[in-house]
């Protein structure tokens, strides 16, 4: 990978609050037009990170460098090369949609033809035009999920940071929202995204599993995938209970077992062989396998400390 293909760079950042270590010596590349998932439950420090690539946390410890700039030093040229989109939407609630897109291009430094032509780009891309004169307070919350990333994006950004975008839209809206990111991917934005969705990881180039504000791992789906020395089996009983005691009974060695609808799905070692099971059948691995195994490894290690 050429080094000028990296965008966003960290070594051994670090951020303390008093006593607690939010980020523990994290560093990562990411490259340019990638989509980078960070994965991980709530307080692991994906929203931490986040705020210190933006430059808005200054590291305790280590550096983030983002197009060139050192966060800490220059977050304000940081600034006016990443588009930034939160959980909360950021958008004004009395505004319109029109008068929301209106006064972000003017914060970016947009004006006259350019200004009006952009924001009809982004009317189209995100398919708000009935949507124009609606207050931003009235929207739904896809509309407003859109609405925000229009906002984001209306200074043509090099990155895009999207902080957990869609933990507070429906599942129409999460799929909608995702098929977009690879559009603007292929433009050679950058996207870092955080999310606890698993599923959502999918669609990540490189995925960054965090826990306690360490990287546990990382890689692309597949790559993470090819990797682990685990399978997955679904034992489909008369309930998932009765498989859970059948698989307790059988002396097999299993990793983790969780119910999904009226199945069990169950994670072994590769060398393990459930072959004693009554009725079992193999299935492929999620991301939500991946990060069980990669949480409880970690687990473990910070038991033995």
């Amino acid at each position: 990978m050429n080094k000028n293909d990296i965008v966003i760079e960290t070594k051994n950042l670090t951020c303390r609050f008093g006593n607690i270590i939010a980020v523990d010596n994290l560093s990562l590349q990411i490259p340019r037009g990638f989509i980078y998932g960070f994965i991980g439950s709530n307080g692991s420090g994906k929203s931490t990170t986040i705020r210190m690539l933006c430059g808005l946390l200054r590291p305790t410890e280590g550096q983030a460098v983002v197009l060139g700039y050192n966060t800490a030093l220059e977050p304000e040229n940081v600034k006016k090369h990443i588009g930034y989109m939160s959980q909360k939407f950021s958008l004004y609630h009395d505004l319109t949609s029109m008068e929301n897109l209106s006064f972000y291009a003017g914060l970016y430094g947009l004006t006259g033809a350019a200004k009006i032509r952009r924001i009809e780009e982004i009317i189209e891309l995100m398919q708000l035009s009935e949507k124009r004169t609606s207050l931003a307070g009235d929207l739904s919350g896809g509309t407003k999920q859109r609405l925000a990333l229009g906002c984001a994006i209306l200074h043509n950004p090099e990155i895009l940071i999207l902080d957990e975008p869609t933990s507070a839209v429906d599942p129409t809206s999460r799929r909608m929202f995702w098929n977009m990111l690879p559009k603007l991917a292929q433009e050679n934005t950058t996207i870092l995204v955080t999310t606890h969705f698993m599923d959502e990881a999918e669609h990540c180039d490189i995925i960054g599993f965090l826990k306690n504000g360490c990287m546990i791992a990382e890689g692309s789906p597949k790559k993470l995938k090819d990797e682990l020395p685990i399978k997955t089996i679904i034992m489909e009983y008369e309930t998932p209970l009765a498989a859970l005691q059948d698989l307790n009974t059988s002396g097999i060695n299993y990793l983790d077992a969780y119910v999904f609808g009226q199945k069990l799905h169950v994670l072994l070692p590769k060398s393990e062989s459930p072959g004693i099971l009554k009725n079992y059948m193999p299935a492929d691995l999620t991301m939500e396998d991946i990060f069980v195994y990669y949480d409880k490894q970690q687990s473990g290690k910070d038991k033995s400390k």
